[in-house]
């Protein structure tokens, strides 16, 4: 029989949900004000029947959801009563069946091989953890590759798609409140992402803003006697810094490096190395002469698929320009049968560039490009180029340059002997096509579809394939006005307690560091104590930054970002405008002292790096999300596993065969001693030689073998990382022992450690792409960032019981501690 206290309760609920029926005939009491028992029961059942009726959706999601915890819980119950044998039904306190666990436990059983029961680890690590991710998941037509990174930056994208083309939100305030200036820059960044968008409007212009660009350069480099070769023309005329007289090549690369494009030399500012609280201007051989890298010139059928490209894109926009108000003069009216030859002398011209240019390798050691001259002996170098011309265009009027840094002395020399040999003619044509190359993709035009399906076939892509347009928007509006959009990347996905649980690793790391310096014998002491002090200097920049510019302020953005011009309907004039403004900022550092407090990469950026000139490590917030670092509450071998492998590996880079060169401040100075400097170089041949035994496949079917000495300082860094992150993690674990993770059971937390730094690693690459990054990158293929790391690992054999193998690979890791006996050298897996 129903209580006073429900009948009270049972009107509530009919009242609030169907006050229409207050007066229904049927649920009216009896003339005497009683209820039958019977008639209690009908009227309860059809209030029951109506409610439902109404709240059919809510009703049929709360089923759904009890369903399936009931299922999760019932499976993981079930899991571990297999595993263990115990009959007892309820799940042990020592597994985490958190919401957070249960997803993060689901992606590491997704990624796994299927097979995983009957895969070595020992020997196949990349299978074992990574085959379920490559069976799921498939390259888009227009990606070269992908791996766990690459989802992770999609993610952003998504988080950052949906802020764009949302209106401005009151509610977003995590960093900073609503105000007029948070109002102006949400707009501003809006604007040039929806101007990227309108490709209608974008389609309607075609060519004609780069075909404005290209007339200035045809200004500035006219070639109206193309028998007269180049050194012939008039030069300048210099007294001081000031310029008298005409010389073409001058300010035509001038005006290139204004709008951010390097030609013939790559022209930036940078800290010197020596001294890194000044900053000093670069001249450097440019990284892509036209090709990717040098050894593309050397494949002829390429080169003549090349060729034919350049060919059809210049006589298309050539075409439209005739059409077109202001035609392009001199040489360009010329099209057809003297374009041929044309084109083939700006390959050659590029060929001869290419081989000219150091390897890569020698361009990444500071040893070899940290070359200081004065003015007088660049000009002896490379007597046709002012640079004088330049520093005054760019630099601060009241900038005097007492040195500046060559990164190749014998490429300028060796350019000063090509431009003797090259006409003005082809000069000027290479202008033009470098232009093109560079803009290419800031124009909707049918001329420049032969360059694009190039590009594609060159990495192994569909040739019509292309970016989904608002991914390519995301990226145009990164590259642009990337600390607005860190601000609003922050507010919507990243939290102070994340950044603190990320200094905490960090430090934790440092920590680790330090034990495994006073450890190293194979340094000398007085080389140890310095190096711990140079870790003790290193500084950590998590999340964001919170100067130069502080992204919490909006009017600070405001203010930083106050020169840049955009408008919703000149994507391309956009583009120059941020340029300009690139080029115009970085330059007006010339004179300054070095501000240690800006950062290379923006926020949502899923990266990090370590820059041996500032002493410093930065992890912006874009790479401290899952699978790579995790909320505090997750069990902690998960995010030291992979945030704390990737710490570790950025610190590890501050004693590797680059950072090792640059001493607790920042110099780049010899502080170590020989005997050192020999131990360290017999250690790193190891990496070398047993980096050099990975492969990747070929397309002319010849294995290409990875460039251990071009990769050492990475492979060196990825070992030192995972050795010390693991060392942090189990320090961490002693204080505060962390759950084993639901359906995982069987795997120990230290197996599930080095689960989660390979699942970093799980990617696929296009054959021909991965020909490029061997040929380029100083990353190992992914791989091999799996297997070799793990073979110079001892506390990974040891977790996975693998056996002892010779010969061996280099487990003696450069900042190991030697007192560490107990660990024995193995060989895990050599590459095919």
């Amino acid at each position: 029989m129903t209580s006073g206290r429900d009948s009270e309760q049972a009107p509530l609920l009919a009242d609030d949900a169907r006050d229409d029926e207050a007066d229904s005939v049927e649920d009216a009491p009896q003339a005497n004000g009683k209820v039958s028992k019977r008639e209690k029961s009908r009227i309860w059942l059809r209030k029951s029947w109506d409610w439902l009726l109404n709240n059919l959706m809510t009703a049929a999601i709360i089923l759904l959801l009890l369903g399936g915890l009931i299922a999760l819980l019932v499976y993981f119950a079930v899991a571990y009563n297999q595993d263990s044998g115990d009959s007892d039904p309820e799940v042990p306190d020592t597994i985490c069946i958190t919401p957070a666990c249960v997803i993060a436990a689901s992606k590491i059983l997704e990624n796994m091989s299927p097979r995983y029961h009957v895969i070595d680890p020992c020997h196949d690590f990349d299978q074992f953890v990574c085959e379920g991710w490559q069976e799921k998941y498939d390259l888009r037509a227009d990606q070269r590759g992908a791996f766990t990174g690459t989802i992770m930056a999609e993610n952003s994208q998504q988080i950052l798609r949906h802020v764009l083309e949302s209106p401005y939100s009151v509610d977003d305030y995590k960093i900073e409140i609503d105000s007029s200036a948070k109002r102006d820059i949400f707009e501003k960044v809006q604007t040039a992402y929806n101007a990227c968008m309108d490709e209608e409007v974008i389609k309607d212009v075609g060519s004609t803003p780069l075909l404005d660009v290209l007339r200035k350069v045809e200004e500035l480099f006219p070639a109206t006697r193309p028998d007269i070769n180049f050194p012939l023309l008039k030069p300048m005329n210099q007294k001081g810094l000031l310029i008298e007289g005409e010389n073409q090549l001058s300010k035509t690369l001038t005006y290139l490096t204004s709008i951010g494009l390097g030609s013939l030399i790559s022209f930036y500012v940078t800290a010197d190395d020596k001294d890194p609280d000044v900053i000093v201007p670069f001249i450097a051989a440019p990284r892509q002469p036209g090709l990717p890298t040098k050894e593309y010139y050397k494949d002829p059928e390429l080169v003549v698929r090349y060729a034919k490209t350049i060919g059809h894109v210049l006589e298309a926009l050539l075409a439209e320009a005739k059409s077109g108000s202001r035609p392009l003069t001199g040489l360009w009216t010329q099209i057809s049968t003297e374009s041929a030859e044309l084109v083939e002398s700006i390959v050659v011209l590029e060929s001869k560039l290419a081989q000219a240019t150091p390897d890569e390798e020698d361009a990444e050691d500071v040893t070899k490009y940290y070359n200081p001259m004065n003015l007088d002996q660049i000009k002896g170098l490379l007597p046709q180029l002012s640079v004088e011309h330049l520093i005054s265009t760019l630099a601060p009027a009241d900038f005097k340059p007492e040195k500046l840094i060559v990164g190749s002395p014998s490429y300028l020399k060796a350019l000063s002997e090509i431009l003797r040999g090259t006409s003005a003619e082809t000069l000027q044509a290479y202008f033009v096509w470098k232009t093109v190359q560079a803009y290419a993709y800031r124009i909707e035009d049918d001329a420049l579809k032969p360059l694009k399906r190039f590009n594609n076939v060159l990495l192994g892509k569909d040739p019509d394939a292309s970016e989904e347009r608002w991914r390519t928007c995301i990226k145009v509006a990164d590259d642009g006005l990337g600390w607005i959009l860190s601000k609003f990347f922050v507010e919507k996905a990243f939290s102070e307690e994340a950044k603190h649980f990320g200094d905490q690793i960090v430090s934790d790391i440092k920590v680790q560091f330090i034990k495994k310096l006073r450890g190293a014998e194979w340094m000398s002491k007085d080389v140890r104590d310095l190096g711990i002090e140079k870790v003790h200097n290193i500084m950590q920049k998590i999340g964001y930054p919170t100067k130069s510019p502080d992204i919490r302020d909006s009017a600070a953005l405001e203010e930083y970002y106050a020169d840049v011009n955009i408008t919703s309907t000149a994507f391309f004039e956009n583009a120059l405008s941020i340029a300009k403004f690139t080029i115009e900022r970085e330059w007006s550092a010339l004179g300054k002292p070095t501000n240690r407090d800006e950062w290379v990469l923006t926020a949502d950026t899923v990266n990090a790096y370590y820059n041996p000139a500032g002493n410093e490590i930065v992890f912006p917030a874009g790479i401290m999300q899952a699978p790579v670092f995790y909320d505090p509450s997750i069990p902690q071998y998960l995010s030291y596993g992979a945030f704390g492998s990737v710490s570790g590996h950025e610190l590890s880079h501050a004693f590797d065969s680059m950072g090792r060169h640059y001493d607790e401040t920042g110099n780049f100075t010899d502080w170590w001693d020989n005997s050192t400097v020999e131990a360290f170089e017999n250690k790193a041949q190891c990496f070398i030689n047993q980096y050099h035994e990975f492969t990747v496949p070929n397309p002319n079917g010849e294995p290409l073998h990875v460039n251990g000495r071009l990769t050492l300082g990475e492979n060196i860094a990825d070992s030192g990382g995972v050795n010390a992150a693991f060392a942090a993690w189990k320090d961490a674990e002693g204080i505060e022992p962390g759950q084993l993770l639901p359906g995982l059971q069987t795997f120990t937390k230290e197996q599930i450690f080095f689960i989660s730094y390979a699942n970093w690693w799980c990617g696929k690459m296009r054959p021909e792409a991965a020909v490029n990054l061997v040929y380029r990158d100083p990353h190992a293929p992914t791989r091999a960032r799996i297997l070799g790391t793990m073979a110079n690992s001892a506390d990974f054999r040891e977790s996975f019981g693998c056996p002892v193998k010779e010969p061996t690979f280099c487990e003696n890791q450069l900042l190991r501690d030697d007192n560490e006996h107990h660990r024995m050298p193995m060989e895990l897996a050599r590459a095919s």
